[in-house]
């Protein structure tokens, strides 16, 4: 169900045209400037406040930690001591600069910002062997870089499955909304949790003989809890609270989430109230309602709840699919609780509500942005569409040793932390190692099409860096497709294309590809020098390969269009060589992808 079809024509009258500075308030988000609001296209303008909003992250180790639902997790990674890491929460046309010292005992790090565009800053991005060299034990890098988009999203390390491990925390960029609220309630991320190591269930997933697969290669571990802004009982009862958020009554809040997980997938809903969608993946789109929400890993949704209902706890469900392949936890029934100003908060919700509508991991792509993309149809042709498979394989690896493995076109990526991609650019050395995965993108080519083939069971979270991308079309999802796998389901240009929306389709930068599927979609190249990895979001599979980069404007890349490129290539590769050099046992211990 859908409401307010005629935004563009209500924002005048709300006050744009003409607005007084700081403008936005309860009976008018829409306005932020009185030269920027809600339709501003945040591609081509955004303000600039000259305000740097500086923060200091420790990465520490810990190997049997006491999480948050008072069980051990074991190999915890943390920043400043805890998890979620700190909030980043700046305005719009902020500048962010952000410390890391990394004091892990052994292993190198990075800091990725997740959805943020990095315009002329792609060595800000925080890729490990493509961004960057690994910040080494011991030392710190800082990252600056122009908040030019808002809305929500969250920082992680971007090396092998590290994330899994705790360096996560949440970003809050205040702007413009396109539909009113009163009180914002922040960033609420949703996440999974796992007492195990991030390391060890990768080793485990990339050995083709370990039982835990159960005959089916690539299987990850069912979760052991699902924490919500890093809070929850443990399924058994043992230990932890439930996380909690207060409502207003007749009081309309303003909820960013978030899912920050490795694997779990989740509808979220909220029993007796609705939710008024507002962003998605920084995207403002004109508002519409839902009772339910379908987060994969990455993905962020803005909504507005209206509080309407009568004083009283109230569940925040986030319901696993039936099929396992959307992700598996230990605990049966996820959930928070929002309590109403003036209830008994001694008392838990009695009402679960009705059972979420099982989505089989089909994410919503039916919102409308505000700011229109239109990609050129008439270049949609098969000279002009590539494709990228993805498999699942077991390969040798070394001799006898053969490894779990998810290739694009035949090939995982492996990349150098030693040597990163932008180094190769910069040396004006094009001749990159096959298995890096590097697409370069013609320099001529506005438009970019591509067509995600999967040929797995496994449906996958696909994330572009530096760009937002169309939503031009999918498959079908099947139900089960582990029950009846049938056959993948090829994309037909002469059948499908036609079908194809090219006129301001949804718009983010995380969506799924569908189980024996394909995904097609396209994204306006040659404006962000820099390199851009295209991956699913699940860290094991990143870990094992399944990712690409796409290489764009190599000739701006060389000619200034990316301040300080060089210096801060060369002083932290230099550390990192070094570091490696001096340890070359810890060398060996790069066990996977890198990515």
């Amino acid at each position: 169900m859908r409401f307010l079809p005629l935004l563009g024509g209500l924002l005048p009258l709300l006050g744009l045209v003409g607005a007084a500075p700081s403008c936005n308030h309860e009976c008018n988000r829409a306005c932020w400037t009185s030269r920027f609001n809600v339709n501003t296209d945040y591609e081509n303008e955004w303000p600039v406040t000259g305000v740097t909003r500086k923060f200091d992250f420790e990465i520490t180790e810990v190997d049997e930690w006491v999480g948050p639902d008072g069980h051990i997790k074991k190999g915890a990674m943390l920043i400043n001591g805890g998890y979620p890491g700190p909030l980043i929460k700046a305005d719009w046309g902020d500048r962010i600069e952000v410390t890391v010292t990394n004091k892990l005992k052994t292993n190198g790090t990075s800091m990725h910002w997740h959805g943020f565009h990095q315009l002329n800053s792609n060595n800000q991005d925080g890729v490990a062997g493509v961004t960057e060299c690994l910040i080494v034990p011991g030392a710190s890098k800082v990252y600056s870089f122009l908040a030019t988009q808002h809305g929500t999203s969250w920082y992680h390390s971007h090396i092998s499955s590290q994330y899994a491990n705790g360096i996560v925390g949440p970003i809050q960029i205040n702007g413009p909304s396109s539909y009113p609220y009163d009180t914002d309630l922040g960033v609420f991320p949703i996440s999974d949790w796992y007492y195990d190591s991030a390391e060890h269930i990768v080793d485990r997933m990339m050995d083709p003989n370990d039982p835990f697969l159960k005959g089916v290669p690539g299987s990850p571990p069912p979760s052991n809890n699902i924490l919500f802004n890093g809070m929850n009982i443990a399924p058994n009862g043992t230990g932890g609270e439930y996380a909690r958020l207060k409502f207003t009554k007749n009081k309309r809040h303003r909820l960013r989430l978030v899912n920050t997980s490795a694997d779990n997938t989740f509808v979220v809903s909220i029993v007796g109230h609705n939710m008024t969608v507002i962003e998605t993946d920084f995207v403002p789109v004109e508002p519409y309602a839902v009772h339910q929400l379908y987060l994969t890993v990455g993905q962020r949704y803005d909504v507005v709840i209206k509080a309407d209902q009568e004083v009283d706890n109230y569940w925040i469900n986030a319901t696993l699919s039936s099929t396992p392949l959307c992700g598996v936890s230990l605990n049966p029934y996820p959930a928070a609780i929002v309590s109403y100003e003036g209830s008994d908060e001694s008392r838990l919700p009695t009402n679960r509500g009705p059972r979420a509508i099982d989505q089989f991991c089909e994410d919503d792509v039916s919102s409308k942005p505000l700011t229109s993309r239109t990609a050129p149809k008439a270049d949609f042709s098969d000279t002009k569409v590539d494709t990228l498979s993805v498999t699942l394989d077991v390969k040798e690896v070394n001799k006898g040793i053969s490894k779990v493995l998810w290739s694009v076109d035949g090939s995982a990526i492996d990349v150098q932390w030693d040597k990163p991609t932008l180094e190769y650019v910069v040396e004006g050395n094009f001749t990159f190692p096959r298995q890096a995965n590097i697409i370069q993108l013609p320099e001529a080519v506005k438009w970019s099409f591509w067509v995600i083939q999967n040929n797995s069971p496994s449906p996958h979270p696909m994330h572009l860096h530096g760009h937002d991308f169309l939503i031009l079309g999918r498959s079908r999802f099947p139900a089960n497709p582990l029950v009846d796998p049938g056959q993948p389901i090829l994309f037909d240009p002469v059948v499908d294309g036609p079908h194809l929306k090219f006129d301001n389709p949804t718009r983010r930068d995380t969506t799924v590809v569908p189980s024996f599927g394909w995904l097609v979609i396209a994204f306006e190249a040659g404006r962000n020098p820099g390199s851009w990895v295209f991956h699913c979001h699940i860290p094991w599979h990143m870990s094992q390969g399944l990712s690409v980069q796409f290489l764009e404007r190599v000739d701006r890349i060389n000619d200034g269009a990316i301040p300080n490129l060089m210096p801060d290539l060369q002083e932290k590769c230099d550390e990192w060589r070094r570091y490696a050099d001096n340890d070359p046992e810890f060398r060996m211990k790069k066990v996977d992808s890198g990515i």
